[in-house]
């Protein structure tokens, strides 16, 4: 704060150490600090993106992990693919920390065609696809749908994918998949869904689109 343009006494802390500012009680430095948001607002923190906070996450790791702890939350890294996530705690009564989103019936779908491409292709390096390669996936789905409002459905899921950071625009007509993805549904979950999903493919269509769902950290860095 200020007071007739003159700046309080003490108010600026010394930003190379622990303390930010008058009366901080924190302990990690700045761009673990950063680090940590970056982690608890998700979806996920990746070396190619923020290289800074990737850094200062692996130089302070214990440090981030003890303070995600306090807050319920497991700290996740895959040092080959050089990125790094938060799941909850694997407690009965842990409250909920990190905001999710519900997907729909779509959504969910679209991501076990991302998951099991990204699975196929990822020894290769970047797992790049088109939209109209997953909406012929996916037309499995569409049952009676007319087409215009089959593919306004997968083009909305197209677009939280991206919100989501579970995509990535290139500069090409084909996103890349963030390996992210791998992580979201295990084995035993997407043999479950994939099961649900046959089954409604086999049967009348379903007028609730909201289906069994996968959860993700609502807010893509």
């Amino acid at each position: 704060m200020t007071f007739d343009g003159q700046v309080l006494p003490n108010e600026v802390a010394d930003q190379s150490g622990p303390g930010l500012w008058q009366g901080d009680a924190g302990v990690l430095a700045h761009q673990s600090r950063r680090a940590l948001v970056s982690l608890v607002k998700g979806p996920y923190l990746a070396r190619s993106q923020r290289r800074e906070l990737w850094e200062a996450l692996l130089v302070d790791q214990e440090g981030i992990r003890s303070r995600l702890n306090d807050m319920f939350l497991d700290l996740v890294i895959d040092l080959e693919k050089e990125l790094a996530f938060v799941k909850p705690a694997e407690l009965d009564d842990a409250p909920e920390v990190v905001r999710t989103r519900t997907l729909t019936f779509m959504d969910t779908a679209m991501l076990l065609v991302l998951r099991q491409a990204l699975l196929l292709d990822e020894g290769r390096g970047r797992v790049l696809i088109g939209l109209e390669e997953v909406a012929e996936q996916l037309a499995v789905y569409r049952k009676s749908r007319d087409e215009p409002d089959f593919r306004k459905r997968v083009n909305a899921s197209w677009t939280n994918m991206l919100n989501l950071g579970l995509l990535h625009q290139t500069d090409t007509e084909r996103a890349e998949i963030s390996p992210i993805v791998r992580y979201l549904i295990d084995a035993p979950r997407v043999a479950t869904i994939r099961a649900t999903y046959e089954r409604l493919a086999g049967s009348a269509p379903q007028r609730n689109e909201s289906g069994e769902a996968a959860e993700v950290n609502d807010d893509a860095s």
